[in-house]
């Protein structure tokens, strides 16, 4: 199993058990490295109430594509109300993005900012319809020049807010190749990280075929695949968590993912030997979505003499109605294998991590482990008998929408596209879900 050593920890670096048998041991942190995991992003919010941040736009809103934990996402909307007069101000901004004459760094990252902000907080296309011309390169010119890290990645979420609230077939195309660049070849590593998700929200949002959409999987895969070195992040965390849960969220785009499966499972269970829980959290979820997409429901069409007999799974609560499964592919040929990890994780013992880690791990892989051995298992599964209705009370995760609504999240590629929205909607999910119909479109 791995190892989760206190050095490694202590390093902030993800070392998969394939880079550790090449490279031996780990080499040291880069000082100026940003943190990525889930947990550790809720050190860096700052209060909205009455700060002088505010007052100069630097809001965690505003930066960060973390979701911190699931139980903080499934808690609702947190936004501060905000009158009318965000309208007019808006309208200033935008003019303010486009000219563009004599401006400072500082005051294009307090522009883009209020610009990140009011479009979280407010769901504003028409305000931005048919400006997105003039914008879109706008954003990439700061986010090419790269001039400060802080208005860099402004500027990509800005680019992330402005396909959310007005998605264009157009945005993909003139957007990639500026991001992969960044990606690639900037010297930070909070820019990296923070273009892998823009990359992954104009991909979904911005007219990307799905030939491009295949091509940027595999393009994030290879972060993956190389523990951060494919981009000159060798072993950092935060571009490989970026990577695997963009990848995640891509494939929910995807009707089958056969040819893609088999390579992807083997690099997501390497990385569950990551010293990174965040990076083993983000590859246990794909898992998990790999095998919840490898089966379908039996149907009368589906012939017996065609069917093998470890090809069909059967609920294994015995609960009548529920259909069996077919398997129409092998998501990952070690099934056994993955299982004693699985399992190894989800009941984690040591010291060497938080106690509220060490809760996130075993929470979130007990609930992956079901899923592996019953793909029709979502995040939270529970087999308790509901004693009112007589049957038991499934996939029990919920997003509140204000004090009576309720969504549920009883599958796999439901919470992808959940966590996908939230990294840029922040705390204005639930209005974005309300009034934006392509997020609620997206969540059927």
């Amino acid at each position: 199993m791995h190892d989760l050593r206190r050095q490694a920890l202590e390093s902030g670096k993800t070392v998969s058990r394939k880079a550790r048998s090449k490279n031996g041991s780990p080499a040291p942190s880069r000082p100026n490295s940003a943190p990525s995991s889930r947990a550790t992003s809720r050190s860096r919010a700052v209060s909205r109430a009455g700060s002088d941040e505010e007052e100069n736009g630097n809001l965690s809103d505003e930066t960060s594509f973390s979701t911190n934990s699931i139980d903080e996402l499934l808690n609702g909307d947190a936004s501060d109300p905000i009158t009318d007069a965000w309208r007019a101000d808006l309208a200033d901004r935008i003019q303010e993005l486009i000219d563009r004459k004599r401006s400072s760094v500082q005051g294009r990252e307090k522009c883009l900012a209020i610009y990140v902000r009011t479009l979280t907080s407010q769901y504003a296309e028409e305000d931005i319809r048919g400006k997105e011309s003039e914008l879109v390169p706008a954003f990439l010119k700061s986010i090419k020049a790269e001039t400060s890290e802080r208005e860099t990645i402004l500027a990509m979420k800005a680019l992330a807010m402005t396909v959310v609230t007005s998605p264009s077939d157009l945005i993909y195309e003139a957007v990639a190749s500026p991001l992969k660049r960044v990606i690639s070849d900037s010297h930070s590593i909070a820019s990296k990280a923070a273009a892998v998700h823009c990359l992954g929200t104009c991909t979904f949002f911005g007219g990307a075929s799905d030939d491009e959409i295949l091509d940027n999987m595999a393009y994030i895969l290879e972060i993956v695949a190389s523990d951060g070195g494919f981009i000159d992040a060798q072993d950092e965390p935060a571009p490989v968590v970026a990577a695997l849960e963009e990848w995640g969220a891509l494939s929910t785009l995807m009707e089958d993912l056969a040819g893609e499966s088999e390579e992807a499972a083997e690099y997501f269970v390497d990385q569950l030997s990551s010293n990174d829980p965040a990076v083993q959290i983000a590859a246990g979820e794909n898992i998990a979505l790999l095998y919840e997409k490898s089966y379908r429901s039996l149907t009368e069409d589906d012939g017996p003499a065609d069917l093998g007999e470890n090809d069909i799974i059967s609920d294994p609560d015995g609960i009548p109605g529920v259909p069996k499964l077919i398997k129409n592919y092998d998501p990952y040929r070690r099934t056994d294998i993955l299982k004693d990890t699985l399992s190894d994780l989800a009941k984690l013992n040591t010291r060497r991590i938080s106690k509220k880690e060490q809760k996130s791990l075993r929470t979130n892989f007990a609930d992956i482990l079901d899923s592996v051995e019953y793909p029709t298992h979502g995040p939270r599964y529970q087999n308790a008998i509901d004693h009112e209705t007589g049957k038991r009370y499934g996939s029990r995760m919920t997003v509140r929408i204000h004090k009576e609504g309720v969504m549920r999240i009883d599958r796999w590629w439901k919470l992808h596209r959940l966590q996908a929205l939230r990294r840029v909607l922040q705390s204005g999910f639930v209005t974005h879900y309300e009034r934006n119909p392509v997020v609620f479109e997206s969540l059927p």
